[in-house]
């Protein structure tokens, strides 16, 4: 019965396209203007500014059946997302800048609303209008400082798109999404608009003890976006969203000693992950005579739970528990000019609040007692930030950036430590700490602008990341870790090519950073230390062309080589060398292909069939400082075949058709642990918008 069903969902599942869509995805000469985009930080055509960025429509990430952010790894160059345990393992690297545990390396805003915890990174893509990733520090142009970059995820505007919108989707492994989706204005200056979608998969890995999936997951979320226009001059909005999720998670697997393949998972007590995050944000835009304010205030409040059997073994030693209640408020506050003289500038200024209180438990089964950890852990910032641009400066068509931020950050801890038995509860430890952080970071920056419209740049940048206390330490002067700091060094080009069918992009970057944060594994848990040195250096490479009507190509490569200059570490009174190697979870090479061909009217009853293929690939990866366990280049081929009639949308979809085996993520904690990529998954979706 589950085959026909799956058949029959196949059969009913070659469209989906929804009625704003329908739009933008006719056939153009030149579909490449579709990735124009200007947003309040950037003046101009985010493809004019002087750094290395990438933009991706809410339409491509239809093509390639993106469901979430981490999909998104290695479509964009020397962006790396891997995909392992649960929603609370959300690491981010660029350019091999990024952070496993703690605070990530690389800013993610969605909607102009700063997400600061990883864990909340993975969310369900639905109504995405676009998404950008801006590679090195943007503290001159955004709120919150990051140093690898900024990932921006925008949803569709009810000002802009119309119509309601459902779909269906289902795939092997038991996957099936729903969506709803309402856009509407009342008037010509007011706009709403709610959607919904709920996930859910039963998992891909068997867990051989309980012979149950280990990873099965449910997840749904709901979005409320208001717009209003006023006047012309005074622009309104609010987005209020809330997500729920509940999965198994932690399919690791004891590896083999000579290979490093993950075998079977096979552990006693299942494993699990549930997270529910709210977020609310309001802008506020007024359009002055030569310059232009916005506000943004946000409100987010995540709560989630994680039960983890720390062995990964059938036997009953270790089970972790974690509570986790994060509350964060922020407001950005941003003045620029709307002139079209030679001088351009911007300033902003940016503050937050951020209270965690975390509870974490480790129950040592075989000693029948378990340690309870608590932190309440406030933390405070603020920052002001300046950018100016002269154009035409000595020649026509030469710019010079000029940008200065200044960051101070204030963090607390307040630390009980109990060991808890059937017969008492005993206090081990308890303090309380207090750190401080202040930095100014400038940036510079030229370029020269063709008559052609193509540019060459140059850019230096200073970058900066606070430093934070550990949630897991076994010594003293392990509680806490210190900041870090980077010189960006970066040069590149933009040009277009073929009457605007082909735009090509490069650059070429160099970052020398200091006391870098590096994850290290400890008896049970983690924890964040720094090393002395370290750099990375490499190219990115962007193409996308429109040869012929309908066809639509993109070539995506990113190379990095990062690695540690100067850094010792010392283990149990034996002192570890690791100057020369790569960084761990920083792959050497990211890699896409992609085509989407558009055949309009084959037939009478068909308005529309949409073929899409890509390719991906990543590697080599070292897992750790030690460089000897890595996973070489690995590929996966994805494709997607849709068919439009009217208002209905069929779709077949499938991911890793290849079925390559890979391993997703390793790491040691008494033995070599790790989890597998993947496999091959097909579906269908039908969708219909009205």
């Amino acid at each position: 019965m589950k085959a026909l069903f799956l058949f029959c969902c196949l059969l009913l599942s070659v469209f989906p396209v929804k009625a704003d869509d329908l739009d933008t995805t006719k056939v153009r000469q030149v579909e490449l203007n579709e990735v124009v985009v200007r947003s309040f930080k950037q003046n101009r055509d985010l493809r004019l500014e002087p750094l290395s960025a990438s933009s991706v429509t809410g339409t491509a990430i239809q093509n390639k059946n993106i469901t979430g952010i981490k999909e998104f790894s290695s479509f964009i160059p020397n962006l790396f997302m891997p995909d392992y345990g649960s929603k609370l393992t959300s690491p981010v690297y660029i350019r091999g800048i990024g952070s496993k545990i703690n605070a990530p390396s690389v800013g993610l805003y969605v909607d102009g609303i700063p997400y600061f915890e990883k864990s909340a990174f993975d969310f369900d893509f639905a109504e995405i209008d676009r998404v950008e990733v801006l590679r090195g520090p943007q503290g001159t142009l955004y709120g919150r400082n990051t140093m690898g970059g900024i990932i921006n995820v925008y949803t569709k505007s009810p000002l802009k798109f119309q119509g309601t919108n459902a779909s269906i989707s289902n795939g092997t492994y038991g996957a099936r999404e729903y969506a709803l989706s309402r856009y509407a204005k009342i008037g010509e200056k007011f706009g709403y608009s709610l959607s919904a979608n709920y996930n859910r998969n039963d998992g891909y890995f068997t867990n051989l003890f309980t012979d149950k999936k280990a990873d099965d997951l449910k997840s749904g979320s709901g979005r409320i976006r208001l717009e209003w226009q006023p006047t012309e001059r005074l622009s309104l909005g609010l987005m209020s969203s809330y997500d729920n999720s509940r999965q198994g998670g932690y399919p690791y697997a004891v590896c083999d000693s000579v290979t490093h393949r993950p075998g079977d998972v096979n552990y006693n007590d299942y494993s699990f992950y549930k997270r529910a995050m709210s977020t609310t944000g309001l802008t506020v835009e007024y359009k002055g005579t030569g310059y232009s304010l916005s506000s943004k205030t946000a409100f987010q409040y995540l709560s989630d739970h994680q039960g983890i059997d720390q062995d990964f073994s059938p036997a009953s030693i270790y089970f972790a528990k974690q509570d986790q209640k994060q509350k964060m408020f922020s407001e950005e506050f941003n003045i620029k000019s709307t002139t079209d003289g030679r001088y351009k500038w911007l300033f902003g200024a940016f503050g937050f609040w951020q209270g965690i209180d975390n509870t974490v438990i480790m129950d040592y089964l075989s000693a029948a007692y378990s340690s309870r950890k608590l932190y309440d852990t406030p933390t405070y910032g603020i920052a002001f930030y300046h950018q100016s641009t002269f154009d035409d400066l000595l020649v026509d068509g030469l710019s010079a950036t000029i940008g200065i931020r200044y960051d101070y950050e204030r963090a607390s801890t307040d630390y009980l430590s109990f060991k808890d038995t059937e017969e008492e509860s005993k206090e081990l430890d308890a303090f309380y700490s207090k750190l401080k952080f202040s930095q100014v970071t400038p940036k510079f920056a030229l370029q020269y602008m063709f008559p052609s419209s193509g540019i060459i740049y140059a850019t230096v940048t200073k970058g900066y990341k606070t430093g934070g206390f550990n949630t897991s330490f076994e010594r003293e002067e392990d509680r806490s870790f210190r900041p870090e700091t980077s010189w960006n060094y970066e040069v590149g080009g933009k040009h277009p090519f073929l009457d605007n069918r082909l735009r090509a992009e490069i650059a070429f970057f160099w970052i020398n950073w200091k006391n870098q944060q590096i994850s290290q594994s400890l008896t049970v848990g983690s924890m964040l230390n720094n090393a002395g040195r370290s750099e990375s250096k490499g190219v990115e490479v962007s193409l996308q062309g429109n040869p012929v009507n309908g066809l639509m190509v993109q070539l995506n490569y990113g190379f990095t080589h990062a690695t540690f200059k100067d850094y010792t570490d010392k283990k149990k009174d034996k002192v570890y060398d690791y100057s020369g190697n790569y960084l761990p979870l920083v792959p050497s090479h990211t890699f896409s292909a992609g085509a989407d061909y558009t055949i309009s009217n084959p037939c009478s009853h068909i308005d529309r069939i949409l073929i899409s293929a890509n390719f991906t690939g990543a590697g080599r990866i070292y897992w750790k400082e030690d460089n000897v366990v890595s996973q070489p280049f690995y590929g996966q081929l994805n494709g997607k075949v849709s068919a439009t009639k009217g208002f209905a949308t069929f779709a077949i979809w499938a991911k890793n058709i290849t079925n390559t085996q890979y391993t997703a993520f390793y790491f040691e904690m008494g033995k070599g642990l790790a989890q597998a990529g993947r496999p091959f998954t097909i579906g269908g979706s039908v969708a219909v918008a009205f």
